[in-house]
Formats: C-alpha cells, structure tokens, sequence
C-alpha cells in the first residue's frame, strides 16, 4: 500500500493518481476520516490509559473507603480505556481496509487513461509480407497442429477450456524458451530460485493480488492456500518481514515456476489457441532496491527482456502502459508486444513493472535507512523474460514457412540439440 503520510501531506496527488487509474478519487477521503478517527481515538485512548496508571498508585496508598471509592472510579475507567481502545483499533481497520482500494501512486509521465491509451515507445524489426512471399500465413493452432505439437481439443477433454497439451516439438519448444530465458537471467547475474507455487493469503494479499483482481486467482478454501500467476507473489514474499542490506547494490532473483490464472472477464477472448490459458510456465525477474535506484532497475528489467525478444527475432514494440491498466501494484509498466500475423497486430509477450515501495511497504521488507535513523520500506520491481505459451504462439506465426515447417531461431537451436527447422508430423 502507499505510504499514509503521503495521503496525509499531498492528498490531492493521490487523487489525482486514481483519476489517472480510472479509479474512484473518494476513497482517499474515506481514508482520511478514518485515520483522523483512529488518531484522535488513538489520543483519547494513551490519556486515558496514562490517567489509569496515575490512579493504580493512588489506589494503592488508599485506605478504606477511599480505597473503595477509587476502586470504582478505576472499574469505570478501565471499562473506557478498553473502549477507546477498540474504537482506535475499528477506525485502524477501517483505514487499513480503504487503502487496499488505493493503487500504488502513478509515476510522473505515466499515460493517462485505459488499455488502449498506452504510448509506443519504439518499434523493432518489420512484420513479414506473406503475400510477397506467395502464401497465407496461418494462425499458430494449425501450425501447432499440424506439426504435432499443440492439442488443444485433449486438453479441454482432460480438464476443460483454456488447457492443452504441448507434445513432442511442442514440449521441446517450451523447454527450450525456458532454458534460454533462464540462460539470460543467470548472464545478467539473477540468483535463481524454486519457489512455492502456493502460498498463504497474506503472502498474496501483500503482493497486492487480492485487491480488485481476487477473481483471477485460484484457492484451495480446505487450506486457504492460493495458487501462484506469477513467481513475483512467491519472491515478493521471501524477504518478508525482514531488514534487507541492500548497501552492496540490488537484490536480484529468477525463478521459473508453474503460473495459474482463472482469466475471469475473459469471456470470448482469445478462446481459440494457446495465447490466453489457465496454466503455463514463466520465467521471472524479481528486485529488491534501494527507492533512489528503482527507476535504473525499471530499464534494466527492459533491456533484458528486449534481449529476449531479439534472440527470437521476432517484430515487436515497446509500450509505456496507461495508468488505467496499470494493475494495484505498479507505479509504472513496460509492455513487450510481438507481431501477431494472423491477427494483424501486437501482443503482449512480457512485461515489467516498478512497484515502488508499495509492496515492500504491505510484507514489511524494510532496510536501514541511508540518509537517516531507523528503517525505510525498500523497492521491488519485477519482470518476465518469457513465459511458455505467448512466445510459441508469436515463434510458429512469425517463422512459418509455405511447407507447414517453422525455422527455429539461432538462439533457441542449442536447447534443442542443434534443430533447425519444426517440420510436420508425418
């Protein structure tokens, strides 16, 4: 959550910043008479409890019934302080409870608006003129099909839409993307990790995904456990409620995990394929740093996911996403979107984003604060180099050749013992 002393000395920023996000601007005031409840309460409250203390000692010098007539006045005074304490810890609660409804502060720069507001950065690589070539491209599903390499209808058979299979250079393909992934994370000094694909509702709450998109989470209620979207939930929380030395630089981590997301209000979108489904593998970059470094940290996080999507050679572009889409966590957010010839625009394949301290702030990662006494909330960022499904989809669209095969990218041919081409099966 954002720091409740800015709310306090700038309320009008955040105002602003949930206009930005399309997002309601009350709820700051919710918050603000809340927190001058819990404060004044929180007064009344020490005063009283101060007032207690100063009677215990009369009560015990008293003798007879003056010691009886202090006695009382101390049962009703204990009754007041035990409900000027549970009316602080109500408008406490009450506080706490609106600023879940407050995304993190939108940096300066951020476009304003929704999904289709974003700004283009920049554009690499130039889309392919299939018709030049002499033949029309078809959608990744066929291709996939044809080369044995997706089965959608099997998946949905096993366990309903938005599942499939991925055989034979289809597998293959996803452990290749994953290797190299992990390959560039390691080469730009990432410490891998295995992290849980489950984890505890503070753990996802801290993370900022029970807030406006707790429906697209999967939970076990037998064991208030929630499955992991993304490994940023699982890294988010590994250095939760500590005190971080962040003195020799950034802390950062990589972990390739299982993702799983329930895609509601997705109703009709991306229905066929594998662009948009329930369970896929990621590879994600996780930071933890200094507030002062975060912006760096941000480009840094894109460089290498642009490395990523050059190694593949794929057309993309670079998007600076609206505050509108932004998601509770983020302060700012680049988009990687590869060229989708079938659909005859870019896609999403990576993202990052630069949360500031707002996650930090909700798991309680602190570090000894450099310009001063006491500890600071530190800043987290994250960012996917790839995820399992996305880039196949871009790879077989983009590579096709007229016969049915796909060329394989240089980078990807070591992870798959030196293959050149994906040909048809049969």
């Amino acid at each position: 959550m954002i720091d409740i002393r800015d709310l306090r000395t700038e309320p009008d920023r955040v105002r602003t910043s949930q206009q930005a996000r399309g997002e309601d601007p009350s709820v700051v005031d919710q918050v603000l008479s809340a927190d001058a409840t819990h404060r004044s309460s929180l007064a009344e409250f020490e005063a009283a409890r101060a007032e207690q203390k100063a009677f215990g000692k009369r009560v015990a010098q008293a003798q007879g019934e003056e010691k009886r007539a202090l006695l009382a006045e101390v049962k009703d005074l204990a009754a007041r302080v035990k409900a000027l304490e549970a009316q602080a810890n109500d408008a406490a609660a009450a506080r706490d409870q609106a600023m879940r409804h407050i995304g993190n502060l939108v940096l300066d720069g951020v476009p304003v608006g929704g999904e289709d507001d974003f700004v283009t950065l920049e554009e690499v690589g130039t889309p392919r003129d299939f018709a030049a070539e002499g033949f029309e491209p078809r959608d990744h599903l066929a291709i996939g099909e044809g080369l044995g390499a997706i089965d959608t209808v099997r998946g949905a058979k096993v366990s309903g839409a938005r599942f499939y299979y991925l055989l034979g250079d289809g597998a293959r393909l996803e452990h290749a993307l994953m290797g190299l992934a992990r390959q560039l994370a390691q080469e730009e000094g990432f410490v891998p990790a295995i992290v849980p694909n489950l984890v505890r509702p503070e753990t996802m709450a801290g993370a900022g995904y029970l807030d406006a998109h707790a429906d697209e989470v999967y939970r076990l209620e037998a064991d208030d456990l929630y499955l992991i979207g993304t490994s940023e939930v699982a890294l988010a929380g590994l250095h939760a409620d500590e005190i971080l030395d962040l003195s020799d630089g950034p802390l950062r981590y990589t972990a390739t995990s299982t993702c799983y997301r329930r895609e509601a209000g997705s109703y009709g979108k991306d229905t066929k394929g594998i662009f948009r489904v329930h369970q896929f593998q990621k590879t994600e970059m996780f930071v933890y740093c200094r507030v002062e470094d975060a912006v760096a940290e941000h480009d840094n996080l894109l460089r290498i996911e642009r490395r990523l999507l050059d190694a593949l050679e794929l057309p993309y572009r670079v998007i600076d996403v609206a505050a509108g889409d932004l998601g509770g966590p983020a302060a700012r957010k680049y988009d990687c979107e590869a060229w989708v010839p079938t659909q005859g625009r870019y896609r999403e394949l990576t993202s990052t984003s630069n949360c500031t301290t707002f996650q930090a702030r909700r798991l309680a990662t602190r570090e000894r604060d450099p310009h001063g006494s006491g500890t600071r909330a530190v800043a987290t960022l994250n960012g996917t180099v790839a995820t399992s499904t996305r880039p196949i989809v871009a790879l077989l669209e983009n590579h096709q050749q007229a016969d049915g095969s796909v060329r394989v990218p240089q980078a990807l041919r070591p992870f798959l013992g030196g293959q050149e081409l994906l040909a048809p099966a049969g």
